[in-house]
């Protein structure tokens, strides 16, 4: 029998928050507008997401009066400032706890298009205890913007966030229980690729529509 701390195998249904609140420096430009085979980063985002997820929002910033894009929510950061990734994560704790029964909230970046369709199944599975921050790798990699975070965490993370010089998302993580999942590289007839390859930069778009290309997902 289960003990009362231990994940539901049956993967419950979390909510998620895409973190498209970023400056986007290196870019030049916001990185959810940015067009990858035709359709929208954030659009791509979304639609890999959709399947796996109980419900969406997108955090991003400066969005005006607009409070909904493709009628899921906007929500700005909730610290002010431009504090970092770690904000945006916290504002998905913030807006997950309105979630009934919500323990866990998801969160993925804008920026990684080839993310795993089974993403949120196998964070959820590595959890060992409810309390733990789960956290995706690959090929020896730590993803810590790929993670189930606990809601319970969103007062320690806003005082670190308003107190820690550095604001690092790795050294908030080890300050808590948490668990990496793996996940393999994906295999091509043109060879071995990861998942979370992320876009910052130009060059890194149109390494990513060559990606596309090779993974025959212009229509996805």
């Amino acid at each position: 029998m289960p003990t009362a701390t231990k994940p539901d195998a049956r993967s419950p249904l979390w909510p998620a928050v895409v973190l498209a609140g970023g400056l986007s420096r290196r870019m030049g430009r916001p990185k959810s507008d940015l067009l990858l085979g035709g359709k929208t980063m954030l659009s791509r985002i979304v639609d890999r997401l959709r399947p796996q997820i109980a419900s969406i929002a997108i955090n991003l910033n400066g969005s005006g009066e607009q409070a909904t894009i493709g009628g899921y929510p906007l929500i700005p950061d909730t610290v002010p400032g431009f504090l970092g990734p770690l904000a945006g994560v916290l504002t998905a704790m913030r807006h997950a706890a309105a979630t009934p029964a919500a323990t866990h909230v998801l969160v993925v970046p804008t920026d990684t298009p080839f993310f795993p369709h089974d993403l949120a199944q196998r964070l959820n599975d590595g959890m060992t205890q409810r309390e733990q921050i789960a956290v995706a790798s690959s090929d020896g990699a730590l993803h810590p913007l790929f993670a189930l975070w606990p809601i319970s965490l969103a007062d320690d993370l806003e005082h670190w966030l308003t107190t820690d010089p550095k604001r690092r998302v790795r050294a908030f993580i080890e300050r808590h229980p948490n668990v990496t999942v793996d996940f393999p590289m994906t295999t091509t007839a043109s060879g071995v690729f990861d998942p979370f390859f992320n876009i910052n930069t130009p060059n890194d778009l149109l390494q990513a529509e060559e990606c596309l290309r090779i993974l025959g997902e212009n229509a996805a």
